[in-house]
């Protein structure tokens, strides 16, 4: 089930949300949300909830085998403590590793092998946000282990937090200390409630109604051989995918934290409008802004940050985004995608990237890094996105009549409104609007009260549009359920 489904939105969160509504103790919201959350995940993976519910009891246990902070200071604790980590990051590290890696290792270790020692291959079905709760339950770990936060005894709890299903499948990636508070004591308010309905409508829209349509030209261009696509297909690949990639992201983040307000927590932003960035750094401080976080606070300080001198500090980035990449899935392109976007980090760094002094041409640059990338991270194989790429920068070759008649059945008004309405609301002209109406109104009670009417009209439309698109159209991919 996803959140861009008719039976989520009409059955499963009015259920939910009406029956957390009406209870009033939060020890027993926890335990809806909880048992709600466990069959969420089981109409997608009914086997994999069995692995789920395993990882979540064995970091318990794993949890509870940790001194606390007193004790953490004596040799023989900490000796015991590191030992527990060290198990625990090994067990993580390992399920996701036997699951997300297992066949692409075993694959490329069959390429050297002679053909007599070929081993078989291992054909997992990959857990639906097993990258994701993964990287949660460790953090759990790690902030026990650093005495950050203390160690959560009530079993629920952990699992609520772990498997909550807002944040489930494609994140963001909630920390534990983040939001080891809000599990016990949180406060329903009808204007959280509401504003979390809004937010939740905005991510539906933004998905439905932009990413899937961006999505149909992007997925027919990639099927196409790449020595065909001529300049303007690969662009309108690149482009074309630019646009799906953010609003399938940013609309599921934005609906993930909107249900979670819904239900009293608060979740931190993960998407802070990327594409207005002047250079890749900034990019990267705006995109995935919580698995960004992650990896600084769990990998990059641990590594030593940039407390031992330059040449480790950019060793310790290109390390980042070379798990980046890896993080993404198994496959020389996201690992090629992951090294190519470090090494445009290092060069910002090393100051020998010059445009990123003006707005302008620093933006260009920007997008034009991440054009790139993202034909490296969409493309099947590296040879495919090698081709893509040189098509592209305009060296492919002519366009083939198939990619010709691809481009002049999509290049047509509803595409180019599509492309409009992605570059508008990719921007945030609409956010900073609607911020200095809705000031503008606070003081004027009446002014203010139609305004909201509006606002909420506005959202009901977005709704009834979603529904009415997902009513009659089958197609709904998500970029992220493949990591």
């Amino acid at each position: 089930m996803v959140f861009s489904s008719l039976p989520f939105i009409c059955i499963f969160l009015p259920l939910i949300f009406l029956l957390h509504t009406l209870i009033r103790s939060n020890r027993a919201r926890n335990v809806l949300l909880m048992v709600a959350s466990v069959l969420f995940y089981s109409f997608g993976e009914p086997l994999y909830v069995i692995l789920l519910l395993g990882s979540v009891t064995v970091n318990y246990f794993l949890g509870l085998g940790l001194k606390d902070r007193e004790e953490h200071k004596k040799s023989r604790a900490r000796n015991h403590d590191k030992l527990i980590m060290v198990l625990g990051v090994a067990f993580n590290i390992g399920l996701l590793g036997v699951f997300k890696y297992s066949g692409f290792l075993v694959g490329e270790l069959n390429r050297i092998l002679p053909a007599g020692l070929h081993l078989g291959v291992p054909r997992l079905a990959l857990p639906i946000g097993i990258s994701f709760y993964t990287f949660q339950v460790l953090s759990y770990l790690v902030d026990v282990y650093r005495g950050e936060t203390p160690v959560q005894r009530n079993y629920v709890s952990l699992l609520l937090y772990v498997s909550f299903f807002p944040q489930l499948i494609a994140g963001p990636i909630v920390k534990y200390h983040d939001i080891a508070e809000q599990m016990d004591h949180r406060t329903l308010t009808a204007e959280g409630m509401s504003k979390g309905l809004i937010r939740f409508i905005t991510g539906l829209g933004k998905k439905v109604l932009i990413a899937n349509g961006m999505a149909v030209v992007t997925d027919s261009i990639f099927a196409l051989p790449a020595a065909g696509l001529g300049t303007l297909g690969a662009w309108m690949g690149a482009v074309g995918f630019l646009f799906q990639d953010y609003f399938d992201f940013s609309g599921y983040s934005d609906m993930a934290i909107g249900l979670g307000q819904m239900f009293g927590f608060r979740f931190k932003e993960n998407f802070n409008y990327p594409y207005i960035s002047t250079s890749c750094s900034e990019f990267w401080r705006r995109w995935h802004i919580s698995l960004n976080t992650w990896f600084r606070e769990y990998l990059y300080f641990p590594l030593g940050g940039n407390r031992k001198g330059k040449a480790r500090t950019y060793l310790n980035l290109w390390l980042v985004f070379l798990f980046t990449g890896i993080w993404h899935g198994a496959a020389w392109t996201y690992i090629a995608w992951g090294l190519f976007q470090g090494c445009f980090i290092i060069l910002e760094r090393l100051k020998l990237v010059p445009f990123v002094k003006n707005k302008i041409t620093g933006n260009l640059y920007t997008m034009l890094v991440m054009l790139v990338g993202l034909i490296i991270f969409r493309s099947e194989s590296l040879p495919y996105a090698g081709t893509m790429l040189k098509a592209f920068f305009g060296f492919g070759g002519g366009m083939s009549g198939e990619t010709y008649s691809l481009v002049s059945t999509y290049f047509g008004p509803y595409y180019i409104t599509l492309l409009v309405l992605s570059v508008f609301f990719s921007l945030p002209l609409f956010r900073d609007g609607w911020r200095k109406m809705r000031d503008r109104l606070a003081g004027r009670q009446r002014a203010s009260a139609l305004f909201m009417g509006a606002t909420m009209a506005g959202a009901l439309i977005i709704l009834v549009l979603s529904m009415m698109q997902l009513a009659t159209d089958s197609y709904n991919p998500f970029i992220y359920f493949r990591f």
